[in-house]
């Protein structure tokens, strides 16, 4: 039976979660950079995890191939999510990746054949009104914001996917292995991306001040530590805990963005990378139907008494 300790933890995590996009706003390092290091760190990671724990880490090769290509997916995401950070604001990214919810009610469907569910049509509904209000609030951001609903579109499509594969595989090793297939995708689309991609500039795998701070919290804290322990907490909280509570990602990743600009504007914190997070009123009502639509899902489903395959949050943003 989960104990308080275990829902504060369960938020701690989705805190941690939040916290990303944020790190990919202090990084120096661009996107593809980026998200190379962070798999790299967080595959070494899993890899000693699942070494500690004598868990079997061996798969027929065809089943190891399906894991590597959706880590390319998983890449392809976390670069477009962190190119959208950098591209918009933190809360413009956040208000775009909160559309998940919307992509998944249309890709599950498709690719697990199942029946389109009213109640989810009415949600996308309000989630694109919501969508709307914030690309009419925030037009000097748009190509951030179509960015981060992009990047929201990939998370869902390798969420549904993760939901076939995670009764095959254990999480841990699910997620090593993707881990490993994003950091090898990565490595081999880097003669290309150095080429076209950079402007002439080549690879600037270098960290710079702070950098090796930032990564470590990213690839150790956020993805090791935040993974490990949510599989941990999922053995005493219902999925339907867990996935309502990582609902919650975007509320506190916008209010993070939100106080570190209300701390660099009073002049206690140096942040200028956090400028433009002050937004309009429009935003804020767009963000809050997006939200609203994304946290009702659940509960209406739940209501419903409509069975849902559980999306094994194994990879956070």
């Amino acid at each position: 039976m989960p104990l308080l300790r275990d829902y504060l933890k369960l938020h701690f995590i989705v805190l941690l979660w939040g916290f990303t996009a944020i790190l990919g706003k202090l990084l120096s390092l661009p996107s593809v950079e980026l998200v190379f290091w962070r798999t790299l760190l967080a595959s070494t990671g899993l890899a000693v995890l699942l070494v500690a724990r004598r868990m079997p880490w061996r798969i027929p090769a065809g089943q190891a191939l399906r894991l590597l290509a959706v880590g390319a997916l998983v890449a392809t995401h976390w670069i477009t999510f962190f190119l959208a950070a950098r591209l918009s604001s933190v809360s413009v990214c956040l208000a775009g990746l909160a559309t998940l919810a919307l992509w998944t009610s249309l890709l599950e469907p498709l690719l697990l054949w199942r029946r389109v569910r009213g109640y989810e049509v009415g949600l996308g509904l309000i989630t694109m009104a919501g969508l709307y209000l914030v690309s009419q609030a925030e037009l000097d951001q748009l190509l951030g914001l179509g960015v981060a609903v992009l990047s929201a579109g990939l998370s869902a499509l390798f969420s549904v996917l993760n939901s076939k594969l995670v009764k095959q595989h254990p999480p841990l090793r699910l997620t090593f292995y993707e881990m490993l297939g994003a950091c090898l995708s990565i490595a081999l689309f880097f003669p290309v991306y150095s080429r076209y991609f950079t402007q002439g500039r080549g690879l600037q795998l270098a960290w710079h001040g702070y950098d090796w701070l930032w990564l470590g919290l990213l690839a150790g804290v956020c993805t090791v530590y935040a993974f490990s322990t949510s599989v941990e907490l999922m053995k005493r909280i219902s999925p339907f805990a867990v996935n309502l509570t990582i609902n919650l990602e975007p509320v506190y990743g916008i209010g993070m963005a939100a106080g570190i600009y209300w701390l660099h504007t009073k002049g206690l914190l140096h942040a200028p990378q956090f400028n433009g997070e002050r937004m309009s009123t429009g935003f804020y009502i767009g963000t809050l139907l997006i939200v609203l639509s994304v946290l009702i899902h659940p509960l209406v489903a739940r209501l419903m008494k409509d069975k849902e395959p559980d999306l094994e949050p194994a990879m956070p943003v």
